[in-house]
């Protein structure tokens, strides 16, 4: 599976009703420790496909979305599941640091 896209309009049902936790990266174009992490979450998307849901949501084009989160910066990949925030983590951080999230959060 590869990285999903989500919108303002799809959130709640691809990933607040998603029966899989869901890791979803707040990002920009522009941003270039976004652009630093994105080959990590496409290797996670496929690593974790059918465990979990993996996928971004750009705040220039969603901007409800990530306020209703309090996304101050980016990236910020908050950890939902059963439609609740579990984590998250702020900033451009290591393949094994999303690996050892991940795990905590399945």
């Amino acid at each position: 599976m590869s990285i999903l896209h989500f919108t303002d309009a799809d959130f709640k049902k691809e990933v607040l009703q998603s029966s899989l936790p869901v890791l979803v990266d707040f990002w920009a174009t522009w941003c270039g420790p976004c652009k630093m992490i994105a080959p990590h979450l496409e290797e996670l998307a496929k690593e974790y496909a059918g465990r979990m849901k993996i996928g971004k949501i750009d705040i220039d084009s969603y901007s409800k979305t990530a306020t209703e989160y309090g996304v101050m910066s980016i990236p910020t990949l908050i950890f939902f599941r059963n439609g609740k925030v579990m984590g998250q983590l702020v900033g451009a951080v290591s393949l094994a640091e999303l690996k050892r999230k991940i795990e905590e959060y399945l």
